[in-house]
């Protein structure tokens, strides 16, 4: 019985809880990164719904993408990491067709901060999930 007490004790302590990056793959490719806001001069009539018809307000992590890479790799809700920023953003939006090879950071409200962002090429980290089944 002691045996048995010690080792599910020792089972315990060394099982870890998987982190959240640890489900994917994550593969590597530079796009150009500009930056938006829920407005209607940025957006549309209706700035805080996606095009994908998520509600969206500020302080989500969420990327708009353009067609191009929508069709091919970042499918909608894929975890992307982005050079430059901490936290792990998800595709929940996309772009006017005329961007290629695009992503657009909602930066809610703060217009300044999308500013300063501006337009520049940054290399992002998306996940593919580990369990897939879905070969390229």
């Amino acid at each position: 019985m002691r045996i048995a007490a010690v080792f599910l004790v020792l089972l315990l302590f060394n099982c870890k809880e998987e982190r959240f990056e640890d489900k994917f793959n994550w593969e590597s490719m530079i796009v150009t990164a500009t930056a938006y806001n829920s407005t209607t001069r940025q957006t549309n009539s209706n700035p805080h719904i996606t095009a994908f018809g998520d509600s969206i307000f500020p302080g989500l992590n969420y990327i708009a993408v353009s067609n191009d890479l929508l069709k091919s790799r970042l499918k909608y809700n894929t975890p992307v990491k982005i050079e430059g920023l901490d936290s792990i953003y998800f595709v929940k939006d996309r772009m006017h067709s005329r961007w290629k090879n695009r992503i657009d950071i909602y930066m809610g409200l703060n217009v300044d901060a999308a500013k300063k962002w501006g337009r520049k090429k940054v290399t992002i980290l998306y996940g593919i999930p580990k369990d897939s089944t879905i070969k390229e």
